[in-house]
Protein backbone atom coordinates (compact mmCIF):
# COMPACT_ATOMS: atom_id res chain seq x y z
CA UNK A 1 0.00 0.00 0.00
CA UNK A 2 2.74 2.55 0.73
CA UNK A 3 3.98 2.19 -2.87
CA UNK A 4 0.50 2.97 -4.24
CA UNK A 5 0.24 6.04 -2.00
CA UNK A 6 3.65 7.23 -3.19
CA UNK A 7 2.58 6.88 -6.81
CA UNK A 8 -0.64 8.78 -6.12
CA UNK A 9 1.40 11.59 -4.55
CA UNK A 10 3.63 11.74 -7.64
CA UNK A 11 0.59 11.89 -9.95
CA UNK A 12 -0.87 14.69 -7.82
CA UNK A 13 2.49 16.51 -7.93
CA UNK A 14 2.57 16.26 -11.74
CA UNK A 15 -1.01 17.55 -11.99
CA UNK A 16 -0.13 20.45 -9.71
CA UNK A 17 2.90 21.29 -11.88
CA UNK A 18 0.70 21.34 -14.99
CA UNK A 19 -1.95 23.68 -13.51
CA UNK A 20 -0.36 26.99 -14.53
CA UNK A 21 1.92 25.70 -17.28
CA UNK A 22 2.33 27.77 -20.44
CA UNK A 23 3.98 24.85 -22.22
CA UNK A 24 5.12 21.28 -21.78
CA UNK A 25 7.95 19.82 -23.85
CA UNK A 26 8.85 16.12 -23.87
CA UNK A 27 12.49 15.21 -24.43
CA UNK A 28 14.42 11.98 -24.97
CA UNK A 29 17.60 12.41 -22.91
CA UNK A 30 18.84 8.83 -23.14
CA UNK A 31 22.62 8.69 -23.02
CA UNK A 32 23.19 12.23 -21.74
CA UNK A 33 26.06 12.59 -19.28
CA UNK A 34 25.49 13.70 -15.71
CA UNK A 35 27.54 16.84 -16.35
CA UNK A 36 25.43 17.80 -19.40
CA UNK A 37 22.21 16.99 -17.55
CA UNK A 38 23.24 19.15 -14.60
CA UNK A 39 24.10 22.04 -16.92
CA UNK A 40 20.75 21.71 -18.73
CA UNK A 41 18.81 21.59 -15.47
CA UNK A 42 20.60 24.71 -14.21
CA UNK A 43 19.75 26.69 -17.35
CA UNK A 44 16.12 25.55 -17.23
CA UNK A 45 15.80 26.36 -13.53
CA UNK A 46 17.12 29.90 -14.17
CA UNK A 47 14.32 30.35 -16.75
CA UNK A 48 11.66 29.13 -14.29
CA UNK A 49 11.23 25.82 -16.12
CA UNK A 50 10.64 22.60 -14.18
CA UNK A 51 12.58 19.68 -15.69
CA UNK A 52 11.93 16.21 -14.31
CA UNK A 53 11.95 12.56 -15.27
CA UNK A 54 8.85 10.59 -14.30
CA UNK A 55 7.58 7.16 -15.23
CA UNK A 56 5.47 7.39 -18.37
CA UNK A 57 2.52 5.60 -16.75
CA UNK A 58 2.40 8.19 -13.95
CA UNK A 59 2.53 11.07 -16.45
CA UNK A 60 -0.25 9.41 -18.49
CA UNK A 61 -2.42 9.25 -15.38
CA UNK A 62 -1.65 12.87 -14.48
CA UNK A 63 -2.43 14.34 -17.92
CA UNK A 64 -5.78 12.60 -18.33
CA UNK A 65 -8.53 15.20 -18.50
CA UNK A 66 -6.10 18.12 -18.82
CA UNK A 67 -5.22 20.28 -21.84
CA UNK A 68 -2.01 18.20 -22.07
CA UNK A 69 -3.76 14.85 -22.63
CA UNK A 70 -2.69 14.76 -26.30
CA UNK A 71 0.92 14.27 -25.20
CA UNK A 72 0.15 10.66 -24.33
CA UNK A 73 1.18 9.43 -27.79
CA UNK A 74 4.73 10.74 -27.20
CA UNK A 75 5.15 8.98 -23.86
CA UNK A 76 7.15 5.94 -24.94
CA UNK A 77 10.67 5.13 -23.88
CA UNK A 78 12.71 7.32 -21.54
CA UNK A 79 11.04 10.72 -21.31
CA UNK A 80 12.03 13.92 -19.57
CA UNK A 81 9.38 16.59 -19.15
CA UNK A 82 10.07 20.34 -19.19
CA UNK A 83 7.27 22.57 -17.92
CA UNK A 84 7.51 26.31 -18.59
CA UNK A 85 5.39 28.82 -16.70
CA UNK A 86 6.29 32.33 -17.89
CA UNK A 87 7.67 32.23 -21.43
CA UNK A 88 5.97 29.44 -23.36
CA UNK A 89 8.92 28.96 -25.72
CA UNK A 90 11.69 29.12 -23.10
CA UNK A 91 11.91 25.37 -22.46
CA UNK A 92 12.09 24.51 -26.15
CA UNK A 93 14.60 27.31 -26.82
CA UNK A 94 16.98 26.31 -23.99
CA UNK A 95 16.84 22.61 -24.83
CA UNK A 96 17.39 23.39 -28.50
CA UNK A 97 20.55 25.34 -27.65
CA UNK A 98 21.80 22.41 -25.58
CA UNK A 99 21.05 20.01 -28.45
CA UNK A 100 23.79 21.70 -30.47
CA UNK A 101 26.34 20.54 -27.88
CA UNK A 102 24.69 17.33 -26.68
CA UNK A 103 23.74 15.05 -29.56
CA UNK A 104 21.81 12.62 -27.35
CA UNK A 105 19.04 15.14 -26.64
CA UNK A 106 16.03 15.06 -28.94
CA UNK A 107 12.52 16.45 -28.81
CA UNK A 108 9.59 14.04 -28.73
CA UNK A 109 6.76 16.57 -28.84
CA UNK A 110 5.07 19.21 -26.80
CA UNK A 111 2.16 21.51 -26.20
CA UNK A 112 3.02 25.19 -26.44
CA UNK A 113 0.30 27.76 -25.81
CA UNK A 114 -2.35 25.07 -26.15
CA UNK A 115 -1.16 23.73 -29.52
CA UNK A 116 0.23 20.21 -29.95
CA UNK A 117 3.54 19.97 -31.85
CA UNK A 118 5.60 17.00 -32.94
CA UNK A 119 9.40 17.00 -32.61
CA UNK A 120 9.90 19.07 -35.78
CA UNK A 121 7.28 21.59 -34.65
CA UNK A 122 8.88 22.02 -31.24
CA UNK A 123 12.26 22.52 -32.91
CA UNK A 124 10.75 25.21 -35.18
CA UNK A 125 9.17 26.96 -32.17
CA UNK A 126 12.54 26.87 -30.39
CA UNK A 127 14.04 29.03 -33.14
CA UNK A 128 11.57 31.87 -32.53
CA UNK A 129 13.19 34.65 -30.47
CA UNK A 130 11.81 35.42 -27.02
CA UNK A 131 9.00 37.92 -26.55
CA UNK A 132 11.41 40.53 -25.20
CA UNK A 133 13.69 40.24 -28.25
CA UNK A 134 10.75 40.54 -30.64
CA UNK A 135 9.42 43.60 -28.81
CA UNK A 136 12.81 45.30 -28.84
CA UNK A 137 13.13 44.66 -32.59
CA UNK A 138 9.66 46.13 -33.11
CA UNK A 139 10.49 49.21 -31.05
CA UNK A 140 13.78 49.58 -32.90
CA UNK A 141 11.97 49.55 -36.22
CA UNK A 142 9.64 52.31 -34.93
CA UNK A 143 12.48 54.38 -33.55
CA UNK A 144 14.62 54.43 -36.71
CA UNK A 145 12.13 56.23 -39.03
CA UNK A 146 11.16 58.67 -36.28
CA UNK A 147 14.81 59.53 -35.67
CA UNK A 148 15.39 60.14 -39.37
CA UNK A 149 12.28 62.34 -39.52
CA UNK A 150 13.45 64.35 -36.51
CA UNK A 151 16.88 64.92 -38.11
CA UNK A 152 15.26 66.11 -41.37
CA UNK A 153 13.01 68.56 -39.47
CA UNK A 154 16.02 69.83 -37.50
CA UNK A 155 18.03 70.33 -40.71
CA UNK A 156 15.13 72.28 -42.28
CA UNK A 157 14.83 74.46 -39.16
CA UNK A 158 18.58 75.15 -39.13
CA UNK A 159 18.52 75.99 -42.85
CA UNK A 160 15.67 78.50 -42.37
CA UNK A 161 17.44 80.02 -39.35
CA UNK A 162 20.60 80.58 -41.39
Amino acid sequence: MPNLEKKQQIVAQIKESLNNAASVVLVNARGITVENDTQLRKKLREANVVYKVYKNTLVKLAIQGTPFADLEKYLEGPTSIAIAYEDATSAARIISKEMKEVEQLEFKGGIIDGTLYDAAGVKAIANIPSREVLLSKLLGSFKSPMGKFARVIKAIAEKKAA
